[in-house]
Order: structure tokens, then sequence, then C-alpha cells
């Protein structure tokens, strides 16, 4: 039987080791954290959205950060500090402008597969992960939002999605909480929400009942052929309470290596001869909990994304809402800074100020972002090597897809039940 190594524990690799396991491969996954989905996976916006599926790469997009930078509470932030990594980055979104359109249709594509491919997933795993199939509603302030939104809406039915223009009348009657002034919305009534970091930590149990091996608090260090095979080499990052190391140290070798690890794509990549120019934006949430009768009743039931602020929310279950938004282009900066969270809440007591939010919760998150905002899916350069990953603020769309994807690429070159030399 096959080996496989997935470094990653987030819903990524999470997925693609499920995915790995149900085509026969006995799978080891490697994360540096004790628990699976403890990164970008813990407390994201929750929205499975192939409404927000249209890629970032516009002239427009361009224009409005500059106009943004002098804002410390703007939707979009760039730290303007020189980095090759950053300003490459960016160059690279550029000269995708022109695959906008290819780009957005083949997300939504992938986002529709995905959707289906993830609720199997957990109705067969019996996964409770506060999934609620009410569709999403993105609202507009005014008739110039509204109608670039139709026109993006006309692209997102291209690639397969069916949404509806809705008066600000509907806005009020799908969800009666909203409390502000629309010129306009679009509805999208497949789209759904749940809480990713217990699909994340359900999945991985159900991997764990299939036989794969999860190894906690290992931080990989680097990929390097060993006899025809791989070898993943690892270091311990915890200790016990008596200073030991909880595990002692040994590489892992395995016929393969699928990388999941996010944001640590890129430097697990460059030394295996692939260049992938992932960058980490930054995204903020916070979770408000819901502790009294009239902020359940208060806090909407209907996945929202507020367009002028780039703020989406989710409802996770009775007592828990989500409010998730920005973009922050700072490095690996993992501070929660006070400016960037206050829009946030200050967002919910405009729009629900029934709500309370004395009890809020803040949380920081770097999503891996490829510059034409399609992730990474498929074999490398070497024999053996693969990747899924660098999938910027789609991941939980679009992971149950591209695990797919990946474990079909891994299938291709290696069947679960041979053990072929890297070449």
């Amino acid at each position: 039987m096959s080996h496989i190594a997935v470094v990653g524990a987030g819903v990524t690799g999470v997925t693609t080791a499920y995915a790995l396991s149900r085509r026969g491969f006995q799978v080891t996954v490697f994360d540096r954290h004790r628990y699976s989905g403890m990164e970008t996976s813990f407390a994201n916006g929750g929205q499975l959205s192939v409404s927000n599926a249209e890629v970032w790469n516009k002239v427009s997009t361009i224009i409005q950060g500059l106009k943004w930078m002098t804002r410390r509470d703007a939707p979009l932030l760039v730290n303007p500090a020189p980095s090759w990594h950053k300003y490459s980055w960016m160059a690279e979104f550029i000269s995708q402008i022109s695959r906008y359109e290819a780009n957005t249709i083949e997300t939504v594509r992938l986002a529709i597969a995905a959707r289906a491919r993830l609720f199997e997933m957990a109705e067969h795993e019996n996964i409770d992960f506060n999934l609620e199939r009410r569709g999403i509603l993105h609202f507009y302030r005014d008739k110039a939002g509204f109608d670039k939104a139709v026109k993006v809406s006309a692209l997102l039915r291209r690639g397969g999605l069916e949404r509806r223009e809705v008066t600000p009348a509907e806005i009020r009657s799908i969800e009666p909480t909203l409390k502000g002034s629309y010129y306009g919305g679009l509805f999208t009534p497949s789209d759904s929400t749940g809480d990713i970091h217990k699909f994340t930590r359900g999945l991985s149990e159900a991997c764990a009942r299939r036989g794969v091996k999860f190894r906690y608090d290992c931080a990989v260090e680097d990929i390097v052929p060993a006899g025809g095979r791989w070898q993943v080499n690892w270091l311990p990052v915890a200790r016990d309470i008596d200073g030991a190391q909880i595990e002692q140290w040994e590489p892992v070798v395995a016929d393969g290596v699928v990388i999941c690890a996010g944001c640590g794509s890129r430097a697990l990549a460059a030394p295996l001869g692939d260049r992938l120019n992932i960058y980490p934006v930054k995204g903020y949430s916070i979770t408000a909990h819901l502790g009294d009768p009239i902020s359940q009743e208060s806090a909407p039931e209907v996945s929202i994304l507020d367009d002028a602020t780039k703020i989406v929310t989710s409802r996770l279950g009775r007592d828990r809402f989500r409010v998730a938004g920005t973009a922050e282009f700072n490095g690996f900066n993992r501070d929660i800074r006070h400016d960037r969270v206050e829009p946030l809440i200050r967002w919910c007591r405009e729009q629900f100020p029934q709500m309370a939010t004395d009890r809020v919760v803040a949380w920081t998150g770097l999503r891996p972002m490829m510059p034409g905002m399609l992730p990474r899916v498929g074999p490398g350069r070497r024999r053996g090597i693969f990747y899924n990953t660098g999938h910027g603020h789609l991941g939980w769309t679009l992971s149950a897809a591209t695990a797919e994807l990946a474990a079909e690429a891994v299938e291709r070159a290696m069947p679960a039940r041979s053990s072929d030399p890297v070449a």
C-alpha cells in the first residue's frame, strides 16, 4: 500500500487526507499544532460561498486599494514597507488581470463541485458543524454598487451559479433583523454557512477511524529524496511539564507528499524546485456570544455580505454569531489590532442594534493567496510531490473539490497499492 504524507491539518489537508484514504492509500498527516484546524481553519467567516467566487484581479481593486491606504480601518490595507515577496506578488496579481473572467468562472465551477462533495462527506461521517442552508444575501447601499454587482452576477451565472436580484423590501423579508438603508441586493439560495473548525475536527476524527495517522506538534523542516521515496524531516514543537520532548524525533519516509501547508507551502516548495508565490493576506473575525434571548432574536439567521464594507456574517447555532472581513497585506504578522477589530463591532451595532456585543472574541488568520486567486492543485516538478494550497479567502468553499483533484493526481502518478521509485 503506497504511503502518502500530507503536510498541514487545516481544512485542505484534512479533506485531502480523507480523499486519499478513501482511495486506499496509507496516510500520515503532519501539523505543527496539537489539533487540526488551528490556523486559518479556526474562525473564518463561515461562508460556503459560491457567490463570493469573483477573483480580485481588476483595475478597480487596485484603484480602491490606493484610495484606502490612508484609512487604518479600511477593508483593504497594505503595509507600504518594502518587501520583495509582497511586491513580486502584486506584480503577478496585476499580470493576472487579463485572466479575470476565466479565473472567476473556474472558481465558480470548483466551488459548486466542492459544495456537493462537502455535504456528502459531512452526511456520510455524521459531522455536526452548525450547517445552515439558508442562502447568502449580498446587499448594496447605492445604485453604483448594485449595478457593478449585477454585472459580476452575470459572470458567475456563466460558471453555473443561479442567484436573483432583490428589492429593499425583499431584503427585509429574507432577513427581518436588518435595520440599515439599502438600494438593492442579490440573493443566492444555494449558498450556505458552517463552522469550519468543527467540520475540520470532525473530519479529522473520521480520518483517524479510517486509519489515517496524525502527527501533531510536528514542525516540518524539509522534504528530501530518500532512496527513491521522500523523507519528511520534522522537529517537535512541544514539551511536557518535565521539559522532555513529547515524541522522540524521527524522520518519516513516504512514497509521496502532498503539501497543504497554507502560507508555509512556499518555503517547503522552493527546495523542491517549485515556485509558489503564495502571500499571507491577513483577515479578522469576531465571534459574538449571544447569551440572552433578545440578542439571539436580534442576530440574523441568513448569512450576509455587505459589499461596501466587505464584511460577511454567519450564524453558528443559536448562541454564536460570526462577523469577518478585511484584507491586510502585512507579511506574517498575526497581531490582533484594535483598529481592525473595532469596525466589525461597530458594524454589528449599526446593523443589529439590539444584539449585545459585550462578549466578543476576536481572531485573525493568514489566508494563503496566489496572485491569480486560484489554488495550486496537482503534481510538482519532482515525481511524488503534490500540492493542494493557495486557496486564499475561499479555502473553506473550495476544499472538498480540490482535495478530490489532488487525490486523483496522486492516484494517477502512483496507484494506492504500488510503491514506484521517485524519478
